[in-house]
């Protein structure tokens, strides 16, 4: 009987010490499975902040060069449009570039534009080239417009106003705009009646813009690889460590003191805070 006792014992001892090893077993084979899923998760979370941030600049800069009623071709806007691209991708942004963008080519463009816009974007416009008011509404222009009156303007122009309004209709945090195209232009003596430089952008809610010129007034091209405006703005982004509104204004103080007073860029805010541009 007390063999068959101790048989007992050792049986139920044997049994209870396998069922704890199990135990451990099953537990550290759950804890595994956990830590395999944190992980897995931690590396996807990352995985899509990287590309939230990523996908939350982006920017389309267009740089019109060859115009067939000018006198001879623009080398800067082109230029421009190249450094600003260069610069804005090392910041992270998602830059679409177009050169020597007809019609069509713009419109594409800013539906492409339009396209990668999400609410908490920041959004980036940079046109080059020649720009002309009508009605006090600012056109940038493509390099297949056939102008011989302000109604072609219209017809043939691309308003910076709509671009503006597209993004907000998209739901941008934030707008910015850079227009260097305060040039006198082939087109303005074919007018009756006729402005210089561009007409005053009103920014909408949340944004920021930056001109060539003051409303109205001309800017010559410098004899640089960039224009005044560009290689100041250039040199403001690269040693940014505020912000876009920043930026730009220590563009326009630049240049105006340079040039003392004969260009003074424009700029117009309607932030909420700065945006930094870099990441």
């Amino acid at each position: 009987m007390d063999g068959k006792l101790r048989i007992s014992r050792r049986t139920v001892t044997m049994a209870a010490a396998l069922v704890g090893l199990v135990s451990l077993a099953i537990g550290a084979h759950a804890a595994l499975n956990k830590r395999s899923l944190d992980v897995a998760k931690a590396i996807s979370t990352e995985q899509n902040s990287d590309v939230a941030t990523k996908t939350s600049r982006v920017a389309l800069v267009i740089g019109n060069g060859h115009y067939p009623d000018a006198s001879a071709p623009l080398a800067q806007p082109i230029n421009d449009a190249r450094g600003l691209t260069a610069a804005l991708r090392g910041k992270g942004f998602d830059v679409d570039v177009v050169e020597d963008a007809t019609k069509d080519d713009m419109a594409r463009a800013i539906s492409r534009l339009k396209a990668k816009i999400k609410p908490d974007s920041v959004v980036m416009l940079f046109f080059g080239g020649f720009g002309v008011q009508v009605g006090r509404e600012s056109f940038m222009i493509p390099v297949d417009a056939a102008i011989w009156k302000e109604a072609d303007v219209r017809r043939d122009g691309v308003s910076i106003e709509s671009v503006l309004d597209a993004m907000k209709e998209q739901g941008a945090k934030a707008k910015l705009v850079v227009v260097d195209a305060s040039r006198r232009n082939p087109y303005e003596r074919r007018f009756r009646s006729y402005s210089h430089g561009l007409a005053p952008i009103s920014a909408p809610e949340n944004a920021l813009i930056l001109t060539s010129a003051t409303p109205g007034k001309v800017a010559d091209d410098s004899k640089g690889q960039y224009s005044v405006l560009m290689s100041e703005l250039l040199t403001n982004f690269a040693a940014l460590q505020a912000g876009a509104e920043t930026a730009f204004n220590k563009t326009r103080v630049a240049i105006s003191r340079a040039s003392e007073g004969e260009q003074v860029p424009s700029v117009s805010s309607s932030l909420l805070e700065d945006i930094r541009i870099g990441g």
